[in-house]
């Protein structure tokens, strides 16, 4: 995103401007008037990633605009990033340029940010890593951190993964009455804008208290909402396909005492196989009963920008609820045009996640229609 998007002062009028296309989209499945839930304009993001310039003495963090990748734009500071990356980025990048071992081929720093102000960097190379970088990384970090451990480095390379520290940081989110503790692994998926992110998750629980029975969640992630959801629910099934969310996932789950809670890694098209009883799969006894046991009747999703496949949307039309956070309005409506046909629209929300551009997070809350 060009720095020059970022406009505080015209935050109101963008914000409606995307809103309104959104409705438009959404308009044909009869939505009520959608709860708007706005983002900060400024120190939002806790996550930022950045090529590294170097020419002669210098040393930059560059971004480029679309189709010019031959014209890197030195950033100087990111306003939308979190106070703490803000405020490290000009420390860390004086450093790099004064460490050799850690210069050398830098191609790419990666920020990752919590809301606890823990912050994991990410120091990305084209040449192979060796006692010398470890040792000025680990004299970085003891730096950087001044007493603390609030700080971890990660070098990375073909092949080459070194840690100083974690390869986490570790998030609380205070969602109504209870905080939430979770590990946010690098290189997984996280909500980037942390605040809008407890609002989304206490939206989704509040939609929540007035369902019953047992709960199925795909695309599950680090648990983000598997953990606060898991209270407004007899049982839980959560799924997730990436190794490393659901590694996440499990051991939020046991951080914060949560005992009706099942993880498992699969994907959204072989849940839906092992429901219709199409496949038996050996993960599904890992469960502590069969899974045709369990009184499914909500469904969560959170699905990646490509929305659901044409075998989930169907498994979905079977579910009495449906709580769906999409971050692409445009596939969300295309599964709508589906789901429509079975389903109402009861609740409808807007999370500004991304400022000053044209994303938008969506909430529904789908019930199935009385015959």
């Amino acid at each position: 995103m060009p720095l020059s998007r970022i406009q505080p002062d015209r935050y109101r009028a963008l914000l409606d401007e995307k809103v309104s296309r959104v409705c438009k989209l959404l308009h044909p499945f009869l939505p009520p008037q959608p709860q708007i839930v706005e983002s900060a304009t400024l120190g939002f993001r806790q996550r930022a990633e950045f090529r590294m310039w170097h020419d002669g003495d210098a040393l930059d963090y560059v971004m480029y605009r679309p189709g010019e990748p031959k014209h890197p734009i030195a950033i100087e500071d990111f306003p939308i990033a979190s106070d703490a990356i803000r405020t490290l980025m000009p420390t860390l990048k004086a450093q790099l340029r004064e460490s050799a071992p850690l210069r050398e081929k830098l191609f790419q720093v990666e920020f990752l940010g919590s809301l606890t102000g823990e912050i994991l960097v990410s120091l990305i190379y084209h040449r192979a890593l060796d006692d010398n970088w470890e040792q000025a990384a680990r004299h970085l970090a003891h730096h950087l951190n001044k007493g603390s451990d609030t700080l971890s480095i990660i070098g990375r390379s073909r092949g080459q993964k070194l840690i100083i520290g974690r390869d986490f940081v570790r998030e609380r989110l205070p969602i109504h009455d209870r905080e939430y503790c979770y590990r946010q692994y690098e290189q997984a998926f996280s909500q980037p804008n942390g605040q809008v992110n407890i609002r989304m998750v206490e939206w989704a629980c509040e939609r929540a208290r007035a369902l019953q029975g047992d709960l199925l969640e795909l695309y599950c992630g680090n648990g983000n909402f598997t953990l606060p959801l898991s209270r407004h629910f007899q049982q839980v099934i959560a799924t997730e396909v990436s190794k490393t969310s659901i590694r996440a996932a499990r051991a939020n789950v046991e951080e914060n005492h949560i005992r009706n809670v099942q993880m498992l890694r699969m994907s959204a098209e072989e849940v839906s196989e092992a429901l219709r009883g199409a496949r038996t799969f050996r993960r599904l006894a890992a469960l502590p009963q069969r899974l045709d046991r369990y009184n499914l009747n909500t469904l969560f999703l959170d699905p990646p920008r490509a929305g659901l496949d044409e075998k989930t949307t169907d498994m979905a039309k079977n579910f009495s609820s449906i709580l769906y956070v999409s971050c692409n309005p445009d596939t969300l409506a295309k599964n709508l045009h589906t789901l429509h046909k079975t389903h109402t629209v009861e609740h409808f929300a807007l999370f500004d996640q991304f400022p000053y551009t044209d994303h938008m997070e969506c909430g529904v809350l789908l019930q199935q229609r009385q015959h």
